[in-house]
């Protein structure tokens, strides 16, 4: 009996692998797993920060009834702390400038009418305290601001630099070889004869896992069991993952799967009860590599990477799993076969904020040009064969 998507995934997960930490500068971190956690250095703000542009004063004054204020100076952002040298004065601040000693409260030049250095106060509702930062109030010295485990983004770089951190420890990243099979396969720049295709699903699902900071090779195995063996008996000594794209199913020149058992490696499971995608295998070595050996068809390759790898990957570096996104069909389906169903969509949201799948008609698991038509897979559960307009689904969004 063919798994099913769940029981894959969970079989999948069960083998995360793990690959230890290492230090990269501050500028290449964008996208890494953080390993440590980020702690202010000094409170924050390190100092009562003004917040708008305007006059500082003692707020005692206002309350006595004082409604002009003689300006003393100016206290600029970035200069040493000035201090009022009489509370019934004012000193003119900037954004972002220290407040000045034995002032309490600032009031934005918005709400003041300033004639030959006096400051005129033009309302009434003024508040203690207002338009100051007060020092530490965000986070005090020694606390956390960010936790590890955080995928890193500009506002985790943005707190890194603040905190004076120019390199951080994250998350290394497993060494991933993507092998395609295949004797019709040429390369890009190669004019294909008539019975040759160039080869794209190595390139794919090389642009899938870029984002992440992966850099993973490329191999091409022709259809022979003993160059496939060859080849990847190097791979899994060199690699932490090995995406394997072709040479899966039943056909006579399929010697994926009988190589990797001839090489040692354990088999976890061999098809899926979904399309596309059905003859999906995965196994690993023990202590080892973990393959993903996924069918040659564009599609079907793709949809495995996407939904399986990413997931693993997420784990495997620490992540919690990717928040579930669901969408509403717009218009309804029809799937005979007892298969899960990855349908292409195209998402869209309006102002009610209910986000909708558009189906895109492709014409099968080789159907590449119908990817860039769509931006996500909809997973259509097996155990049913119609899929009504309104109702929601799991989203596998690739864009």
């Amino acid at each position: 009996m063919l798994l099913t998507t769940q029981e894959a995934s969970e079989i999948i997960l069960a083998h995360a692998g793990h690959f230890g930490e290492e230090a990269v500068a501050l500028e290449s971190a964008l996208g890494r797993v953080l390993r440590e956690p980020l702690l202010a250095d000094r409170d924050f703000p390190p100092f009562p920060r003004v917040t708008m542009d305007g006059i500082a004063i003692a707020f005692q004054a206002f309350t006595e009834g004082q409604s002009a204020f003689f300006i003393e100076e100016i206290q600029a952002a970035g200069a040493p702390q000035l201090q009022l040298s009489n509370p019934a004065n004012a000193l003119e601040v900037m954004t972002g400038a220290i407040l000045p000693l034995g002032a309490d409260t600032v009031i934005r030049y918005e709400d003041l009418n300033i004639v030959d250095g006096i400051a005129q106060v033009q309302i009434e509702d003024i508040r203690a305290g207002q338009n100051v930062h007060p020092r530490g109030s965000d986070r005090r010295a020694g606390q956390e601001i960010t936790a590890a485990g955080r995928l890193i983004g500009a506002a985790e770089i943005g707190v890194a630099a603040t905190v004076g951190k120019n390199a951080l420890r994250v998350a290394r990243l497993p060494r991933v070889l993507i092998v395609y099979t295949g004797d019709e396969l040429v390369e890009v720049d190669a004019v294909p004869l008539p019975h040759q295709i160039r080869v794209s699903n190595a390139y794919t699902i090389q642009a899938l896992l870029s984002p992440w900071g992966i850099r993973a090779g490329r191999l091409h195995i022709a259809d022979d069991l003993a160059r496939t063996k060859d080849a990847l008996r190097d791979a899994l000594q060199q690699y932490d993952v090995l995406l394997l794209s072709g040479g899966v199913s039943e056909g006579k020149y399929d010697y994926v799967p009988r190589a990797l058992s001839e090489l040692g490696v354990r088999q976890l499971f061999h098809k899926v009860a979904q399309r596309p995608g059905k003859p999906f295998w995965f196994g690993c070595v023990p202590e080892g590599a973990a393959v993903f050996a996924l069918p040659g068809n564009p599609v079907s390759a793709f949809v495995g990477a996407r939904r399986y790898f990413v997931p693993w990957l997420r784990q495997s570096l620490g992540l919690p799993p990717e928040a579930e996104e669901w969408a509403v069909l717009t218009e309804p389906f029809d799937f005979k076969p007892d298969l899960t169903y990855f349908l292409q969509v195209r998402l869209h949201s309006g102002p009610t904020g209910v986000r909708s799948a558009q189906p895109i008609a492709g014409k099968g698991s080789g159907d590449l040009a119908n990817l860039a038509d769509a931006d996500a897979f909809l997973e259509l559960p097996k155990g049913r064969d119609h899929f009504p307009a309104g109702e929601a689904f799991r989203v596998w969004r690739y864009r």
